[in-house]
């Protein structure tokens, strides 16, 4: 008989990509060049430390705003200071850090860019210092119990629906001498920061690995679905860990896999190569 452990599970998480793209626009006096920080409006609210945008002008022009970058677009990982300032990074883990060192050089416009800012988040991350998580799944009953019958009947196509709670020791980013779990991986307080996201929402894309064997990938079961998380609990005590509980529902189809994790074709920037539809290229595909 096989005996399974807890250790063996984990959280996969992708960042929901934004709604509707944002339209503003850059002004020269809002580059710093020394501190590598510009700013724009319309932005609070609807991006996040880490995530990956698209930056492209309006009318096709230069965009004048990275170093010896002259093209109309960019693409990169962002950092968003407490002012709202905004530094670019080549890597996720670098964004996370938000070190001045290894921010990218920017350029002043020669004049205002009217832009147009993407959200291109595609690649799932592990959940780092997770110490324990529950799912739970339910099906809705309708009673449909005839007047005059001895026994209640159900109506057994009611609708199916999610819920689960995640703990995990409070870190919202790597320090010096950490020994990493996994690369790059999401932190809890990501999760903090959905929730006050005003404009976008709370919504992530989560895999539950309920039993995960890295020297057989063939053999792994995990949840997946759309979720939105609803309370995130942060208890700080005198003498102890602070951790972090997170509450969570699903939204949309809940799924039950089993075998091996889907992976896509990926670019060097760990972006999807892409199909006419826009749909990822899958590995197993012919």
């Amino acid at each position: 008989m096989s005996i399974y452990f807890g250790s063996t599970g984990f959280i996969e998480l992708k960042r929901d990509a934004l709604n509707s793209e944002i339209s503003t626009s850059i002004n020269p006096a809002d580059v710093n060049t020394t501190k590598k920080r510009f700013s724009v409006e319309k932005v609070n609210g609807s991006l996040i430390t880490g995530d990956q945008i698209e930056i492209e002008t309006t009318d096709g022009s230069n965009l004048e705003l990275l170093a010896n970058h002259s093209f109309p677009d960019l693409r990169k990982y962002i950092h968003i200071d407490d002012m709202g300032g905004i530094k670019l990074y080549n890597t996720f883990a670098a964004a996370l850090a938000g070190e001045i060192t290894d921010a990218l050089t920017l350029t002043t416009p020669s004049s205002t860019k009217n832009i147009l800012i993407r959200t291109r988040n595609t690649r799932f991350r592990p959940l780092a210092k997770i110490t324990e998580f529950e799912i739970t799944t339910t099906r809705d009953t309708v009673d449909i119990t005839n007047l005059g019958s001895e026994f209640r009947k159900q109506y057994e196509n009611g609708l199916i629906s999610g819920q689960g709670t995640i703990q995990t020791i409070w870190q919202h980013r790597n320090f010096q001498n950490d020994t990493a779990d996994f690369a790059s991986p999401e932190f809890p307080v990501y999760l903090s920061q959905l929730l006050v996201r005003m404009q976008q929402g709370a919504d992530f894309e989560g895999r539950f690995y309920v039993y995960h064997d890295p020297s057989q990938t063939t053999n792994s079961v995990w949840y997946q679905s759309m979720c939105v998380v609803t309370n995130v609990a942060i208890n700080v005590p005198a003498s102890g860990l602070v951790e972090a509980r997170i509450e969570f529902i699903t939204n949309g189809e809940i799924r039950l896999h089993n075998g091996v994790p889907p992976s896509f074709l990926l670019l060097e920037n760990s972006d999807k190569i892409l199909q006419e539809d826009g749909d990822g290229i899958l590995l197993e595909d012919p």
